[in-house]
């Protein structure tokens, strides 16, 4: 019998060693090269004519059906499930019973009784968790993500064409006008003569939708987007560009799941097997707690907030609602200072003592980036848990999450970049120099265009 996740973790001891320490560094995008054309091109496109990303083969993908779906569902998420019917979507975030994140994914209501999940695997595994416990009269499916399967194919794709000129690319794919759909709205369409099942969605700011079908129909589908596509400037994204474009939408992508600890999750650790995404995953950066615990995030640390609805009971509810009223840390985007980027560049072209490599565009070196942030006192004003570079701003710039008193726009504080004692055993770790970089905190999404036109909530300036 595989080991769990509890027996593994019962051998460890510090378990904030064990995941800094991984063998593992941050996600790959499997199934698409590197690049297409280069990834500042690629980056380009995104703002100002068009992307064609292909999410076929990263994600999970979770089927749930049956007569208890929808309240099984209801109750491991903080979002209200009112008004919520088929052909629409949802971010879902579960929390545990401590009111701390373990994900979050797409909810699709595909129809009555049917549902679908598509994202990051912790959020995954609660459900199927829940699903296997007997109390709901579910069933469920799993389509694993590229890198853990060998058949050569998936159940569905997923494509997304984003951009200013997205809704002409569409027009052009399927013959007709798009309908005027509404943010997280699904409808169908007709591409190559293959039905297609479109997603009203965006990812930096721009109009654009998601197109997802049964993986027979890829290739027609692909060949017809990408045919459309040339009159309009449409660029395909490779795997470098794809991991950047969060830092203009201002999505975190990476809260650790916060199941390492708790009686009451117990269950689910020996249900996890110890080769699971939390038995795998890894922590990189300056922050590093006394425990685990000091990596785990509320729904509010990471702009969740206005999803979290006290108008059903579920998982968390009662720790939510004792901590509802703040104060909250805050999440923004930093724009790191020029110079003393430079600096710490400037540092690898020396034989003398050098800083943490700044990869591009993406600088992430670990599964969970938590790096520190601090003030100009020097106290520590909050964490920052992703950081690259976009050729749109010609800037370096991190997502963090900030104490209210340093989260305002124009204030100065220093993220300090680079792993103490000149680094973890990580194989993307290099023995370094820790060092501070100023940075000015700004509006996240850092992208104006995102600001205004995402859907209320996490995203907008009402947020």
């Amino acid at each position: 019998m595989a080991e769990s996740l509890e027996s593994m973790l019962a051998g460890t001891g510090d378990i904030v060693d064990l995941l800094r320490n991984q063998q593992v560094g941050p996600n790959v995008y499997p199934g698409v090269p590197a690049e297409y054309s280069n990834w500042r091109s690629e980056q380009w496109a995104w703002q100002h004519t068009a992307v064609l990303y292909n999410q076929s083969y990263h994600m999970v993908d979770l089927e749930v059906r049956g007569p208890d779906a929808f309240a099984m569902l209801n109750y491991l998420a903080i979002n209200s499930f009112k008004g919520f019917v088929p052909d629409k979507a949802k971010q879902f975030v579960p929390c545990t019973p401590a009111g701390h994140v373990i994900g979050d994914v797409i909810l699709f209501y595909l129809e009555e009784e049917r549902f679908n999940l598509v994202g990051r695997a912790p959020s995954i595994e609660w459900v199927e968790f829940h699903a296997a416990s007997g109390k709901w009269n579910v069933e469920v499916e799993r389509d694993e993500r590229w890198a853990m399967r060998n058949d050569g194919k998936r159940k569905n794709y997923r494509f997304q064409v984003q951009g200013p000129n997205a809704m002409k690319i569409i027009e052009k794919a399927t013959g007709i006008t798009p309908p005027d759909l509404k943010f997280f709205n699904i409808t169908h369409l007709t591409i190559a003569g293959k039905t297609v099942h479109a997603l009203r969605h965006g990812m930096a700011g721009q109009p654009g939708w998601e197109l997802y079908g049964p993986w027979e129909d890829y290739s027609a589908v692909h060949a017809a987007l990408v045919e459309a596509g040339k009159e309009y400037g449409m660029a395909l994204v490779g795997g470098r560009a794809y991991s950047s474009n969060t830092l203009e939408s201002g999505w975190i992508p990476s809260p650790l799941p916060a199941i390492y600890t708790g009686e009451e999750l117990k269950p689910f650790r020996e249900w996890l097997s110890a080769r699971s995404y939390a038995g795998m995953c890894s922590i990189g950066g300056s922050y590093v707690p006394d425990s685990i615990e000091g990596y785990y995030l509320t729904p509010w640390d990471l702009g969740y907030g206005p999803f979290v609805k006290f108008d059903h009971d579920f998982i968390g509810r009662e720790a939510l609602e004792k901590i509802a009223a703040g104060p909250h840390r805050k999440k923004v985007t930093l724009a790191l200072d020029n110079e003393d980027v430079m600096r710490v560049q400037s540092s690898a072209l020396s034989k003398g003592e050098r800083a943490k490599f700044m990869e591009y565009p993406s600088a992430v070196y670990a599964m969970h980036p938590f790096d520190e942030v601090r003030a100009e006192d020097g106290s520590l004003a909050g964490l920052s848990t992703w950081i690259g570079y976009t050729a749109n701003e010609g800037k370096f710039l991190t997502l963090a999450m900030l104490e209210p008193q340093y989260a305002e726009p124009g204030t100065k504080v220093s993220l300090i970049w680079g792993e103490p004692n000149g680094g973890t055993r990580k194989p993307t770790v290099e023995p370094h120099v820790q060092t501070p970089i100023k940075a000015v905190v700004a509006a996240v999404p850092y992208v104006e265009a995102a600001r205004d036109n995402y859907a209320e909530g996490w995203r907008t300036k009402g947020a």
